[in-house]
């Protein structure tokens, strides 16, 4: 019986010259191959969108989520978790990417740790029925992925597959499947492509989405963001004079101990700063409910 190959591995037949054609017509071709990254995200919204609740409900309830992949993948899955803590002020230690491999994978191909079922459950052995475990395969076929969301569902932790295929050995062992099928690369089987850049897309949606469901965010305004450096800082000011009113921006980011909600409660509601970190947390963070009350 022969073998049925994902569709990331068939061969694109828009980009069969593409080694004959001019180097216009070629960066042409590749950028337009990537509209399809974006067609084959959408199509998979539903699905996203139960991936966000799930996300959010464990990460309100204290829980961890660990993103994780092998090669490409597991590369996408730790950028993804590392823009976290300064762009929302988010814990490293409460969504982490991880990569098969360790982390001298992210510079340099290690092989044969796509293949450890091993390694892959050994690298979840600490989630547990509080977390959810996010695993990255564009084949959906990665024996690393799949043993680490086969291990972390044995323990418990609600596990979503994102893949790049359909009906494959991953989205079968996941209690959420994300299927963003992106079919043939335009140079075919090279995932780090089409289907990588679908991969970023719904991480990004992921993890953002959650992020604002827990209150991380005013309408559109990055307002947990951590002024870690020149540009952070001049945003976090730039927040606090649009949202708080009339006031000496720095003087009040300075007292809030440079966190941008509890500066503008404090200039909102004419309250210092432990009175402002109250308020927040009898409003769940969310800034919002502050604003409209005020």
């Amino acid at each position: 019986m022969t073998e049925r190959l994902p569709s990331t591995e068939h061969v694109d037949g828009k980009t069969v010259d593409i080694d004959r054609v001019d180097t216009a017509t070629r960066v042409r071709l590749l950028i337009e191959s990537q509209h399809g990254a974006v067609d084959a995200a959408l199509a998979a919204a539903d699905a996203i969108a139960q991936a966000v609740d799930a996300v959010a409900a464990a990460l309100r309830a204290g829980g961890r989520v660990i993103v994780l992949g092998a090669g490409s993948s597991g590369r996408l899955a730790v950028l993804d978790a590392s823009e976290l803590p300064p762009t929302f002020g988010f814990p490293s230690e409460r969504y982490e990417g991880r990569i098969a491999g360790g982390d001298g994978a992210l510079r340099r191909s290690i092989e044969g740790a796509e293949d450890d079922i091993g390694a892959g459950a050994a690298c979840v052995a600490d989630a547990g029925p509080s977390d959810v475990v996010i695993g990255l395969s564009a084949s959906g076929s990665a024996a690393f992925v799949r043993g680490a969301l086969v291990a972390a569902r044995a323990n418990g932790a609600l596990t979503i597959a994102l893949v790049n295929a359909s009906d494959t050995p991953l989205s079968r062992e996941a209690d959420i499947a994300i299927e963003a099928v992106t079919a043939a690369e335009p140079i075919a089987g090279s995932t780090r492509m089409r289907a990588g850049t679908a991969q970023k897309i719904v991480l990004n949606t992921i993890s953002t989405a959650a992020m604002i469901a827990l209150g991380k965010t005013y309408r559109n305004r990055m307002v947990d963001v951590v002024a870690s450096n020149a540009k952070l800082r001049a945003r976090a000011l730039r927040l606090v004079t649009e949202l708080a009113g009339n006031v000496d921006a720095a003087a009040v980011l300075e007292a809030a101990g440079g966190r941008v909600k509890t500066a503008v409660v404090m200039a909102r509601r004419n309250v210092g700063r432990d009175a402002a970190e109250r308020l927040l947390d009898d409003a769940g963070g969310r800034l919002a409910e502050l604003m409209d009350e005020s």
